[in-house]
Formats: structure tokens, C-alpha cells, sequence
């Protein structure tokens, strides 16, 4: 059955008995993995690094009587980059009437009857919750960025496919070791340092890796002779080691490299109140009424420690 856009009433909210299910996975991995070094804000735009660059490397030819002058100063110029938290706010609306009436069970009943949510308030504020999860999971990882100019335009955070700077381009071809080399090696050159490098891909892209170094010798003879199969949980790669994440938000044909060490949510308290609280709104009749708000971004660090594969067949 469809969600509605209303106020939750005994005929649009049926009760049934049974084991509840969710036919749309929860699980947020990404925001699962950075969510513990999460940090507050004051001000809805924040800063995701400073950064200033060397000159080439190259071998002085300073003479000893050239020595005697010294050479003309340089400077280093910083240059500051950031992303912004956004809103993510849901409003929970159920009347009077369905909530006196968790005994009312629609569908097929038996001696085993006992409706899957007795507190019909509590069954949509943690749907609400999960929801949040999901678009911030979802967020983090394609967000656009955008920067409100005024209260009637939205702050959109940056997400990590937008945050990497380095790219290789499939071409949609198949994905081969080749290609991986070649992304690790860029990303290397580019300045990436794989301190806490993960890769995160979505299925098919991960059954792809997986494919990848199946043939590599010894990687397919398991100790079991009873137990097949291959699953990448890591590589160990010329640059550092390197894990695999799998999350159900990445795009098709895209693998993302992201140094862990360098991310992190920003969150943005409202004063005596938190972030993603639940609230009473105002009655206006015989429902019960609450909005859940909270404001989050994400601190990606520098560009140059990121990389992605894009267009991979």
C-alpha cells in the first residue's frame, strides 16, 4: 500500500496482525561509519579544510657567492573551502480516533492476532526516523551542494561523489585490475595518503570487484573444501590497505575511494533543544501533531583525498 501525504486516521491507517517487515532497507552504512566523530556548529556554513601547495621539487644551483645575496621571499597563500548543513524536518499526525482504536485489526486474523504496531505514535515517529536516516545516507554520498542566499532558498550539502577530486573515467568498459590501478595511482599522485582509504560501491559494482581478483592465485582456495564462492572485504594495495564498503545509495557504474580519516558530520544544535528532536506542533483539532527537525552536513576534508570510477559498464 501506497504512504499518504495526511493525517494518520483509522481508515487510512489499517491495523493488521502479524510479523512486521520493511520491504525498504534501513541500514546506513556510511553515516554508521562516521557518525562517532560527528562535531557541532554555529553557523550553517563551515569550513571542510585550509590548504596551500608547494612549488615543484627541483635541485638547487645556488653558488657560493650567490649565496651571499639572499633569494627573493615566497609566500604561501591559503585558500579555505567549505559545505553547508541543511534542513531535514518531518511532521507525525495521527487523530484521537486511531489511536483509541489499536484493537481494530484489518486483513486475516487468528489465534495468533496482535496487531504489529499497538502504538500507532510510536510505529510513525520511528518510521519518521528511519526516513531522516535514509536521506542523510543518501545525502552524504550524492549530495549537491548549494549555498542559500536567502530564507526562501535551501542549504544542500556536498556529497562525497561531488567532494572527490580525482576521476577516471570507465569509458563503459569493464571494470579490470588495470582500471583500479590506475584510479589508486592517480589519487596517490594527486596527494591522497590511503590512511584510512574505504572503497564503497553499490551491487553490481561490488560483484564487479569481487570478479576482479577471484582469479588471483590462492584468493579462490578456500580452506573449506565444502564452501564456495568469493566476497571482497579488502585489498592490499601498492599505496596502503584499502576496504570495501558496500551501500545501497551509490549510483550504478561508480566506485568512490574515501579516506575515512578526513570525514566527518557536522551537526547544528538548536539552542535548548538538540538536533533531530521530536516536538509537539499546536493543536488545531482532535489529532496529535509533532515534527521531528534536525540540520546535519558533512565535512569531507580536501578534494585530493578522494577518488571515483564513473561509467563503469
Amino acid at each position: 500500500m501506497a504512504n499518504v501525504n495526511a493525517t494518520g486516521t483509522v481508515f487510512n491507517l489499517p491495523n493488521f496482525a502479524g510479523q512486521l517487515y520493511s520491504s525498504t532497507p534501513a541500514v546506513t552504512p556510511f553515516l554508521s561509519l562516521i557518525q562517532s566523530k560527528a562535531v557541532k556548529t554555529d553557523n550553517f556554513q563551515f569550513p571542510t579544510g585550509v590548504e596551500y601547495t608547494l612549488d615543484a621539487a627541483s635541485q638547487p644551483a645556488i653558488s657560493e657567492t650567490a649565496s651571499l645575496t639572499a633569494p627573493t621571499a615566497v609566500s604561501y597563500v591559503r585558500s579555505q573551502n567549505t559545505n553547508v548543513t541543511q534542513i531535514f524536518h518531518e511532521k507525525i499526525s495521527v487523530t484521537y480516533a486511531k489511536q483509541s482504536s489499536g484493537g481494530r485489526l484489518s486483513g486475516v486474523t487468528s489465534s495468533l492476532d496482535q496487531s504489529c504496531a499497538p502504538n500507532e505514535l510510536d510505529f510513525q515517529t520511528a518510521r519518521a526516523i528511519e526516513k531522516i536516516a535514509r536521506d542523510v545516507e543518501y545525502t552524504f554520498i550524492n549530495g549537491v551542494y548549494q549555498l542559500a542566499g536567502n530564507s526562501s532558498q535551501a542549504n544542500k550539502t556536498r556529497g562525497m561523489l561531488a567532494a572527490a577530486g580525482t576521476v577516471v573515467n570507465c569509458q563503459n568498459a569493464a571494470l579490470t585490475q588495470s582500471v583500479l590501478n590506475s584510479a589508486f595511482k592517480n589519487a596517490f599522485d594527486a596527494g591522497a595518503d590511503f590512511t584510512d582509504m574505504v572503497l564503497i560501491c553499490g551491487p553490481a559494482v561490488k560483484q564487479k570487484l569481487s570478479a576482479v581478483y577471484a582469479s588471483q592465485a590462492g584468493f579462490n582456495l578456500p580452506e573449506s573444501r565444502n564452501v564456495g564462492g568469493v566476497n571482497l572485504i579488502s585489498l592490499e594495495t601498492d599505496f596502503g590497505p584499502v576496504r570495501i564498503l558496500l551501500d545501497r545509495f551509490m549510483p550504478s557504474g561508480v566506485l568512490l575511494g574515501a579516506d575515512i580519516s578526513c570525514i566527518r558530520p557536522v551537526e547544528q544544535d538548536v539552542p535548548d533543544k538538540g538536533n533531530f528532536f521530536r516536538e509537539p506542533l499546536s493543536k488545531s483539532g482532535a489529532a496529535e501533531e509533532y515534527q521531528i527537525f534536525g540540520q546535519i552536513g558533512l565535512d569531507h576534508g580536501p578534494a585530493w583525498k578522494h577518488f571515483k570510477i564513473t561509467n563503469i559498464a
